[in-house]
């Protein structure tokens, strides 16, 4: 059963230099109120996997322009002007990683597999230090998985066992999260306290929620 923690309660959970996955797209589906409690308890140097990195003030860009961010490794930062100066100043390490390639990673790293093959790359700066494996005379780039020590997701319902059910872009990343990190943490808009969710409904079973937090 995932227990019921406070937005407080979790960031405290998670220390400095914690390395931590969020979901959503553009901050949808980031739990929010779980991004202002680490502003708050000035959690500092964390690494972040994400698709993206919001706008500034917005999901994690909370994190970003609060100058708490040591790493990130995302799809893109187009959205977020501080990101990018912050970037370019030398203040938060960077890597860009297709998207596809980025959610494989991830979910080879949630299944225990030993990486991803994917031709995406092959030939650019992408390839740079990565093993190539030719399969039928086709060169791939050997992706490894990628976990992380917390997953911060944000869903649109949950029940007492953890179950979780997302709503639209919130779903994006998120159910593949909750497979690849130590600890998961769920920020969920309503909570079932005396029921359980269709089982044929549910998009994250609740085996792999630890924590629950209400919005």
């Amino acid at each position: 059963m995932a227990t019921e923690k406070s937005p407080e309660d979790v960031a405290e959970m998670i220390p400095d230099g914690a390395t931590f996955m969020v979901g959503g797209f553009l901050a949808v589906g980031t739990p929010e109120r779980i991004m202002d409690a680490l502003v708050r308890k000035k959690k500092t140097d964390p690494t972040i996997i994400a698709n993206d990195t919001a706008y500034p003030n917005v999901g994690i860009g909370k994190l970003i322009s609060a100058g708490l961010v040591r790493k990130v490794l995302a799809s893109h930062i187009g959205t977020n002007s501080e990101t990018q100066a912050q970037v370019e100043q030398g203040r938060i390490d960077l890597t860009l990683v297709p998207q596809g390639t980025l959610i494989e990673q991830i979910r080879a790293g949630g299944a225990g597999l030993g990486g991803v093959l994917t031709p995406t790359g092959v030939g650019t700066v992408v390839a740079e230090g990565k093993k190539v494996i030719q399969i039928k005379s086709r060169e791939y780039l050997l992706e490894e998985p990628i976990t992380a020590d917390f997953a911060l997701i944000h869903a649109r319902w949950g029940d007492k066992a953890g179950n979780l059910i997302f709503e639209g872009t919130m779903r994006n990343f998120s159910p593949l999260l909750a497979t690849a990190a130590n600890v998961v943490c769920a920020q969920v808009d309503e909570y079932l306290e005396d029921d359980f969710l269709d089982p044929n409904h549910v998009h994250v079973p609740g085996i792999f929620v630890d924590h629950i937090i209400r919005s």
